[in-house]
């Protein structure tokens, strides 16, 4: 399975932290599972919203609920394979300031096998934000008539089917376990894989599907965390498994899921990557007195403490959002550098102070030079990109530009061109500068380097109320806001629709 964890500006409102503008949180991953006797392959979407990061809006029946506009494009070679358009409801609540719930929302489609490009936007229509548009590849293959496996899917219950609905799943209703992290309160991870086709391989014979949890560092399979099942042969063999893990410590391990013939050898694998918190259990034998002598326990103040875990989100899995948001309404000051310290265990195994160090660096600067009234800089979305993707390589600060206003007349026609190139429209020669285009203060920050992303991503801030409060208005990275003549936007409406502006080519050169 692939998953996606959106922190999309996501903002935490603890009362014991600061009050700041909701923006949507979600988590998103899809699977790719086959029907073998119809040779047809279909992909699952899943979506789950937290509704503290949602506006919860009042309807005619005086309840209050959120509405987030779902978009779903998938394309190969620029065609259009599926796409669908729908707005997706919370459940109810009885004010306008519930957040203590989460839903979910599962989609299926038919593909064809190959290589696609996904589309997902999301939009809170309780909001005034714009759409948030993440992108990424979708491979689908299943060859036909061959051994083949779907994606591993974890569940987080699966109970007897009383009436089929989108949760219905070989008599079962499944539902979806989307993140990658696992808190010490899931006690039990249960694997979902179907097999197809085994049957040409054993005829009539049986396999053995083989489950199992191995370090993600060394590869190191774990002995005590395993099982298998032994099966007959057939054309499409839905397996569903249980391993404990109430004992497995904190770290970085991947599941793999295995098809086997009786010898014991491999036909068939299928591994994914999770992230394990267990604070009360390690392989070290981690104490509370290692705790309290760490760089952790060494925080004491706990109004800091507070703040410094509230200042984690930029970074946290929404599953650690949430942990450490209940922590700062009520767990104890140890508990508070438990979670604290195995935070930064879990990101350098060697080294986590040292981690903690370099986050709390930019911390301090963008607290200095992000930081609003009533704000702090973490929450800003400069302070938030700045902590989670590292200061960036270039930045243009235009408090006043004035870009050029052409007028071009058409080779062909009388008809005029405005702006330096209209989309899909013929530039002509020799264009004439007609008068000024005076766009609102705004940054251009590029990263000539993110992880998990192509090379030179840009971000570009604006201070829409020249206030000195500056929003994420457009990025083409992964996961960030996308948002359609943004441009236009920032000039005011001085520029045309689908107009590229002088600040556009910036955008698009990266200075």
């Amino acid at each position: 399975m692939r998953r996606i964890t959106f922190i999309l500006l996501a903002l935490l409102t603890a009362s014991t932290v600061f009050a700041s503008e909701k923006h949507l949180t979600a988590q998103f991953g899809y699977s790719a599972f086959y029907l073998p006797e119809n040779d047809q392959p279909y992909v699952e979407t899943y979506l789950r919203f937290n509704a503290w990061s949602l506006n919860l809006v009042q309807d005619e029946s005086g309840q209050y609920r959120a509405t987030v506009e779902v978009t779903i494009v998938v394309s190969r070679n620029d065609t259009i394979a599926y796409v669908k358009k729908y707005d997706l409801h919370s459940p109810y609540a009885s004010s306008a300031e519930a957040d203590g719930f989460t839903f979910f929302d599962l989609q299926r489609f038919a593909l064809t096998g190959g290589i696609y490009d996904l589309q997902l936007s999301l939009r809170d229509k309780g909001s005034d934000q714009p759409a948030y548009v993440f992108n990424d590849k979708l491979v689908v293959y299943f060859p036909k008539g061959a051994l083949s496996m779907s994606n591993i899917q974890l569940m987080a219950s699966a109970t007897p089917t009383e009436q089929e609905n989108m949760l219905s799943r070989n008599g079962y209703d499944m539902v979806p376990y989307i993140d990658d992290f696992i808190p010490a309160s899931v006690t039990q991870l249960h694997p979902y894989i179907e097999v197809y086709n085994i049957d040409k391989e054993l005829v009539g014979g049986q396999y053995v599907a083989y489950f199992a949890i191995e370090q993600k560092e060394s590869g190191r399979r774990l002995a005590r965390y395993d099982t298998f099942v032994t099966r007959t042969a057939k054309q499409n063999d839905p397996i569903y498994a249980t391993i404990d893990i109430a004992s497995l410590p904190s770290g970085n391990y991947n599941l793999v899921a295995e098809v086997r013939n009786l010898k014991g050898e491999t036909l068939k694998r299928r591994s994914m990557s999770f992230q394990r918190s267990n604070p009360g259990i390690d392989d070290d034998a981690l104490t509370e007195t290692r705790v309290a002598t760490s760089f952790a326990g060494a925080i004491t103040d706990e109004t800091k403490l507070n703040y410094y875990l509230d200042a984690l989100y930029p970074i946290a899995s929404p599953d650690e959002v949430t942990i450490a948001r209940q922590m700062i309404k009520g767990s104890s000051l140890a508990e508070k550098q438990s979670f604290f310290y195995h935070f930064w265990l879990r990101r350098d195994m060697l080294e986590p102070e040292k981690q903690w160090n370099n986050y709390l660096t930019r911390l301090e600067y963008v607290e200095e030079n992000y930081s609003y009234p009533k704000t702090p800089g973490y929450m800003t979305d400069r302070g938030r990109v700045y902590l989670q993707y590292g200061p960036p390589d270039h930045i243009r600060d235009e408090k006043n530009f004035v870009g050029a206003l052409y007028v071009q007349n058409s080779p062909d026609d009388d008809n005029y061109v405005v702006g330096t190139n209209r989309v899909n429209s013929i530039v002509p020669t020799k264009p004439t500068n007609q008068g000024h285009i005076h766009y609102l203060p705004y940054q251009l920050w590029r990263y000539n380097h993110m992880d998990n992303d192509y090379p030179n991503r840009v971000f570009l801030f604006w201070d829409e109320f020249r206030s000195g409060y500056y929003r994420l208005l457009n990025s083409n990275a992964r996961g960030e806001i996308r948002t359609p003549n943004w441009e236009r936007m920032l000039s005011q409406n001085q520029l045309e629709e689908d107009t590229l502006g002088e600040v556009g080519q910036q955008f698009e050169r990266g200075f």
